[in-house]
């Protein structure tokens, strides 16, 4: 089952605690988990994985955010009901400009 968790305010530590807020998802069942974080300054950062919670742990370890006013990020966990539970089908999709950041629960189709 897809979860969602965001944080929008001024603690530079969020990428933590966006990985927090997924980890408190991870008893509904997952394939694969993802970030992306705002900061205003340098555009969005963009990290996901498929597997556990703990991988994308691993990928954001060590990351540092620019200064900001304000920091606005959104996390999200899939469960695969369409399309292989890999590192491209992860949420967050991007724009190819890479200027937007999208994730969604359920199917989108043309």
């Amino acid at each position: 089952m897809c979860g969602i968790f965001s944080y929008l305010g001024n603690n530079p530590e969020v990428l933590r605690l966006l990985i927090e807020g997924l980890q408190r998802l991870e008893y509904r069942g997952y394939d694969s988990a993802g970030v992306c974080v705002h900061n205003g300054n340098v555009g969005l950062l963009v990290e996901k994985s498929a597997g556990k919670v703990a991988n994308l742990r691993d990928l954001v370890k060590g990351k540092q955010l620019p200064e900001a006013a304000t920091y606005n990020g959104i996390s999200h966990t899939r469960w695969a009901t369409h399309g292989k539970p890999n590192d491209v089908n992860a949420h967050p999709h991007m724009t190819k400009t890479r200027k937007v950041a999208v994730v969604h629960n359920g199917i989108i189709e043309n």
